[in-house]
């Protein structure tokens, strides 16, 4: 099996192609290395071609040459912050990219499959499910919920082999710091003000980022082609929890969190009945919130330390 990974050289991308590395399989990644694609995520021993996936004349080339069995597209802008203050680059990955990615796929039969996010609901009261309505609240969601829209219209259209995958956040090593996580360890060990917006009380289901690699991975070998699956590791927990939490383990005191104005259309609360691929494809995450953290936080803290990046007394 052959399979192409797309934005393999971001956070989550990554951690895929090294669960892959231990699978029968051969990889080539595909990413562009915009700001948050880190060229330390890349394995010498993987086929790499740096380009963009919204280049039509790169992916035919590259599908012609390299016969693909399937396309895992990790490939996204991801900043909610940054597609607020300009859209342009997030419709240009976010869903050009997807249609030069399904062009392909169909021209090749290719089995495509769509890395989404629970933020195509916008906010949720309870757990929202693979049929509930999107709401998109922002740019970036919205990119999100057009793409995956794009996907299913190629299922219906023409046929074509397409899985979804919409996911609740993910937390691990190797993430580009401006998210939560990272942001707020760099802080924390630095002795800096943590900024929170507004209350702090948004809610989010935490998973890590192995335990969601592992669920694409059976997606892909026993997904049912149109369909759309939840992953989550039902680990709801406040952004002020968050914050505390890497408060608490870094030895630094609440002093340090500053509320600063909430985000534009900042949604309440995001959270996914994850049912169907418990009950289908028999998935369950296996890592234990408390436990993954302190790993997540000794790993960036190490991080910061090894490129300078933190004041460490």
């Amino acid at each position: 099996m052959k399979i192409l990974v797309t934005g393999g050289a971001g956070f989550i991308g990554s951690h895929f192609i090294r669960f892959l590395q231990k699978k029968e399989v051969e990889i080539v990644n595909l990413d562009l290395l915009t700001y948050a694609g880190n060229r330390e995520n890349l394995m010498k021993d993987i086929p790499f071609v740096c380009g963009d996936i919204a280049d039509e004349s790169l992916v035919n080339d590259l599908f012609e040459k390299e016969r693909f069995d399937a396309v895992v597209n990790f490939a996204a802008e991801t900043h909610v912050d940054r597609s607020i203050a300009d859209s342009t680059r997030f419709i240009h990955s976010n869903v050009e990219g997807v249609r030069v990615l399904l062009e392909a796929c169909r021209r090749y039969q290719v089995h495509f499959h769509q890395i989404s996010t629970d933020e195509v609901y916008g906010s949720v009261e309870g757990k929202a499910d693979e049929n509930s309505r999107l709401m998109p609240s922002n740019p970036y969601s919205a990119s999100k919920a057009s793409a995956d829209l794009l996907v299913l219209a190629y299922y219906k259209t023409y046929g074509l082999k397409v899985t979804i995958s919409r996911c609740t956040n993910n937390y691990g090593s190797h993430q580009y710091p401006e998210k939560l996580i990272p942001l707020m360890i760099q802080k924390a060990v630095s002795d800096d003000k943590l900024p929170v917006y507004g209350n702090g009380l948004q809610q989010r289901d935490w998973i890590y980022v192995e335990d969601h690699c592992q669920a694409v991975w059976e997606i892909l070998q026993h997904g049912r082609y149109g369909e759309i699956y939840h992953v989550g590791a039902n680990c709801v927990k406040s952004n002020l929890e968050i914050v505390r939490m890497i408060l608490k383990q870094t030895n630094r005191t609440e002093d340090l969190i500053e509320h600063v104005c909430d985000r534009l259309g900042h949604d309440v609360c995001y959270a996914l009945n994850t049912d169907k691929i418990e009950k289908e494809l028999h998935w369950k995450p296996k890592m234990m919130f408390e436990e993954g953290m302190m790993e997540t936080i000794d790993w960036y803290i190490r991080y910061f330390r090894k490129r300078n990046k933190i004041k460490v007394s």
